[in-house]
């Protein structure tokens, strides 16, 4: 019953986009959440979800996906609606492309973070 009652609690998102990623050139560097940002990790950045959302971000092309934990802000390139740790990235298979399309979905949220529902 608590599972049914914290899934419902979660907002329910869905979004369709385009999908960057950053990686080692700002490794060790505090993220908006303010823990340091390590690219082999399944992080990403979204502009308005709140930190620890936990986010299943995949391919419509290839079927690829990968779930990411939000604790940064971004992306701040026009039509772009998801940033991704290069760890992400490369379970997606999009380091070569830098820019894919993408589906996002609210799945989850790590408890350890203080603006989880």
């Amino acid at each position: 019953m608590l599972l049914l009652f914290l899934v419902a609690c979660l907002p329910a998102v869905y979004q369709t986009g385009s999908a960057s990623w950053y990686g080692r050139e700002l490794a060790g560097r505090p993220t908006a959440s303010g823990e340091p940002f390590r690219p082999a990790r399944h992080t990403s950045a979204h502009p308005t979800l709140p930190f620890g959302t936990v986010v299943r971000v995949s391919r419509p092309d290839t079927g690829a996906w990968v779930r990411v934990v939000i604790n940064d802000r971004g992306p701040y390139a026009k039509g772009r609606i998801i940033d991704l740790a290069r760890g992400a990235a490369r379970r997606l298979d999009m380091l070569e492309a830098g820019v894919v399309a993408v589906e996002l979905r609210v799945v989850g949220c790590k408890r350890r973070y203080k603006k989880c529902p």
